[in-house]
């Protein structure tokens, strides 16, 4: 089952189930290198200074951020052409999932060689990306996205930011709100409007006259990143910097969120990756009652829940990677084409975003658990997983907004005639969806309803597939997913129906078998 509603490019939403999906152990050779390359990173050069980070000492951030550009971090799915390593999206997902092993970092990196760049690369012309992308590829500079206002976040259309054209510059005046990066940033993508409607996209350098940062916003977590406010007063622009289409900045903004949602989900898995291993190394360290806790069983119900939470997460998330990659092998390369890549998969992009975060949660609430009262105090690492997990489900578009958007999406493509909702037997999940979109939804409870059951479809299958084609224990992590999914669903469908459902019998599962393997481990399965 895809999400997909182009039929020349991989079936409507409840398809035929494919022969095979694209999984994290696809993942080998050189792309293998170096998501080996970016852990150690990670756990050499960026872990060992999280609370300098985290005090914002002076130039560190940049500093780490100039050597992942060396290492091609900050460029990999940007052309070669401009100085990246012209590699696809899902490499660039999961290389950002090792480097997301400490939220700060990975914000910091996720955005300058994300959302920041993504505009310039997917809608530049040829004297911007020449101009631009080299510099960020390789970590000269830092870039940022600058969407969000004080008055508008949700409605990111609705944004008050004005840009003139007066004497071959265009003046822009506003206020940009909760811009990551903004501290260092040496590049911004700016989102103002033209003769006071045109929705419109320009790239604004630091350094241009009426630009200034304001004070830096006092975060709960991510306190080793810049978050902080634009000032745009009367901010000078070349003509030239017009990014695109005057009044198809839309399309620039969202198409790079929907690209920066698919990586948000792998930068969940980082920080659930890294609380999974340090929870279980403190399991088999802690002893209470003469054993180590590792051994008790609701202990290791943890793990083995986790474990599974993760594996479907992991599942959908490189499974709609190679998704993306194909419809840019298939459209991409100019700016119709790029949009069209970017739009094809944006519900999978929004169901990744969605599930991932929300898996991120649940993981690192989990596993600060394990840790009892010292999981409450900033001598272990897992306060400061659990402080930098919050924004996850906020960002990039709320889950809120991303289940309205999920739902919407599905019904208009059904309208169009480019998604069918046929009733289909692939699994208890995907009937219960099926059955819950012949109804129109009366409001968002019910739209929220109805993307969950969509969500947790395409989370069940990926993850049914994976296990089918890996083998092993996966078997065993997806019945103690489906379990729960089953659940999540018919919940979902009664709220979206107010009808009763009956789910199948249990999967029968050995907790014990993934839990010792994850504590053996000390990771996901």
């Amino acid at each position: 089952m895809s999400l997909t509603p182009n039929a020349e490019h991989g079936g409507s939403f409840f398809s035929k189930t494919p022969d095979h999906i694209f999984t994290a152990e696809d993942f080998r050779g050189d792309e293998a290198l170096m998501i080996d390359t970016a852990e150690q990173f990670s756990r050499k050069e960026v872990l060992p200074l999280a609370e300098r980070l985290d005090e914002k000492e002076a130039h560190l951030m940049p500093s780490l951020l100039h050597k992942a550009g060396e290492l091609g971090f900050c460029g990999i799915d940007i052309a070669e052409q401009y100085g990246g390593l012209g590699l696809g999206k899902n490499i660039a997902a999961r290389i950002l999932e090792f480097l997301s092993l400490n939220g700060s970092f990975s914000v910091t990196i996720g955005v300058t060689s994300g959302i920041g760049q993504l505009g310039i690369s997917l809608f530049g012309n040829e004297r911007q990306r020449r101009q631009y992308l080299p510099l960020i590829s390789t970590g000269k500079w830092i870039s940022a996205y600058a969407l969000s206002e004080p008055n508008s976040g949700s409605d990111a259309l609705s944004a008050s930011t004005r840009a003139d054209l007066k004497n071959g510059r265009w003046m822009l005046n506003g206020t940009k709100m909760w811009v990551s990066n903004a501290a260092w940033a040496d590049v911004f993508l700016v989102m103002a409007k033209v003769d006071g409607d045109k929705f419109s996209a320009f790239i604004v350098e630091r350094g241009f006259p009426g630009v200034s940062i304001s004070r830096e916003e006092h975060k709960l977590g991510l306190k080793g990143s810049s978050t902080a406010r634009i000032l745009l007063e009367d901010a000078e622009v070349p003509e030239e910097n017009l990014l695109h289409e005057i009044g198809l900045g839309h399309q620039v903004a969202l198409n790079a969120l929907n690209i920066g949602r698919f990586k948000l989900s792998s930068m969940s898995l980082g920080p659930a990756r890294d609380s999974i291993g340090i929870a279980a190394q403190y399991a088999l360290d802690r002893k209470q009652f003469g054993r180590p806790i590792g051994e008790f069983g609701l202990i290791r119900k943890k793990f083995t829940e986790s474990a599974a939470r993760f594996f479907a997460a992991e599942a959908m998330t490189y499974r709609t990677g190679a998704l993306i990659d194909d419809a840019f092998l298939y459209w991409g390369g100019e700016p119709a084409g790029n949009r069209k890549a970017s739009e094809e998969y944006a519900m999978e992009c929004s169901a990744c975003k969605v599930f991932g975060s929300e898996a991120e949660a649940f993981i690192v609430d989990e596993m600060l658990q394990v840790f009892g009262g010292y999981g409450y105090t900033e001598e272990f690492p897992m306060a400061r997983h659990y402080r930098d997990a919050r924004i996850s489900r906020i960002y990039e578009g709320t889950n809120e907004i991303n289940r309205v958007f999920l739902a919407d999406r599905l019904i208009r493509r059904s309208k169009e005639g480019r998604t069918s909702l046929e009733a289909s037997s692939d699994s208890f999940i995907s009937e219960l969806a099926c059955k819950g979109f012949k109804k129109e939804p009366a409001n968002q409870i019910v739209q929220g309803a109805l993307s969950d059951l969509m969500i947790l479809a395409y989370a069940e299958q990926s993850a049914r597939l994976r296990a089918r084609q890996v083998g092993g224990l996966s078997a065993a992590l997806y019945r103690i997913f489906l379990n729960w999914a089953n659940l999540q669903a018919a919940m979902a469908y009664q709220t979206a129906t107010c009808e009763a459902v009956s789910l199948p019998p249990t999967e029968a599962s050995d907790w014990d078998e993934v839990a010792l393997a994850v504590l053996e481990k000390k990771r996901p399965l």
